[in-house]
């Protein structure tokens, strides 16, 4: 029987909002399975079966936004042992990680009433992501999302061992309602075009409302960095903010242009929040940069122009 999907929501804020960490026993069952046949090459069945198949929608959510497979999770599973010894226990918080849910989207919908209701999935994933969304489905990798320091990188290749080392140090675990906001306002988000000025907005205003919902921001370099390189970021994002490359932005490990990843979130905070600031009325601001039609580029780059980010 399948177990009962979990619901932490309140009437308050939306009846259908709910949190699903089913998936993640069911992960272990199958990793304990698959560790434990001689038959290396059968591990993706065994994942199939005892953890894709009965999965819940968030899980197969989650492996249609990161093209994750059966065969994904076994190859994983086989290269990095000690990791996964590692991070095993941590994914065990998933119910007390989302405990602020409740109250954190009771205050965006005061702040967006226009706010839609969606389901937050906490799954396992192949590695690739601590968050994302499809549709009206936040989508939660607990294996990443739900880190700390102690986590073993050793195993890792580099840039690998670089990029999630020094993020698991900064105790994601302590970020995670942060991160659970960040993904929801993308659920209430219009899809992006192929430009990286949206792609920047488009995640500037997720961590900005983020930051308003629950008072905090993600405590990684990006944010070290960025104030005291500002201009030069500047320049080099205006470089490039019309063409389709992330590779210094977004989505990206510490070898790029700065030494730094994901500055991109950087400078869309500062665009969203200069364009907060400017206006006289602040919650019509923040209904209008959730609502942004991300997918006209001209629409986004007169947000930034009006962000005052473009003249300091």
């Amino acid at each position: 029987m399948k177990p009962p999907e979990t619901s932490l929501a309140s009437p308050s804020v939306a009846a259908s909002t709910a949190v699903v960490t089913e998936d993640i026993e069911r992960f272990w069952v199958a990793y304990d399975a698959a560790v434990a046949t001689p038959d290396v090459a059968g591990r993706a069945a065994l994942i199939q079966r005892l953890y894709i198949d009965p999965g819940s929608p968030g899980l197969h959510a989650l492996m249609q936004a990161r093209d994750y497979t059966a065969q994904s999770y076994a190859d994983v599973i086989t290269r990095y042992p000690k990791y996964w010894a590692s991070v095993r226990p941590l994914t065990a918080r998933a119910r007390s990680a989302a405990s602020s849910l409740e109250q954190d989207l009771a205050t965006l919908r005061k702040l967006y009433p226009e706010l839609r209701p969606a389901t937050i999935t906490y799954a396992i994933g192949a590695m690739r992501t601590g968050g994302t969304t499809l549709g009206d489905k936040v989508l939660i990798g607990a294996e990443i999302a739900l880190t700390d320091e102690s986590v073993d990188v050793s195993e890792f290749p580099e840039p690998m061992k670089t990029r999630l080392g020094a993020f698991f140090a900064t105790r994601p675990i302590d970020n995670n309602g942060q991160n659970n906001v960040h993904e929801y306002v993308h659920t209430q988000q219009r899809d992006m075009a192929d430009v990286l000025a949206s792609r920047v907005v488009y995640e500037g205003v997720a961590e900005f409302v983020a930051e308003q919902v629950t008072g905090k921001r993600p405590p990684l370099e990006m944010y070290r960095y960025g104030p005291a390189h500002a201009d030069a970021i500047r320049e080099h994002f205006v470089a490039q903010m019309d063409g389709a490359s992330t590779k210094d932005w977004l989505y990206n490990a510490p070898t790029n242009t700065f030494g730094v990843s994901d500055l991109g979130y950087y400078v869309g905070y500062e665009i969203a929040r200069g364009y907060h600031e400017r206006a006289a009325d602040k919650r019509a601001a923040l209904r209008e940069m959730i609502q942004l039609d991300y997918g006209d580029v001209a629409a986004v780059k007169a947000f930034i122009q009006a962000s005052g980010y473009l003249k300091p």
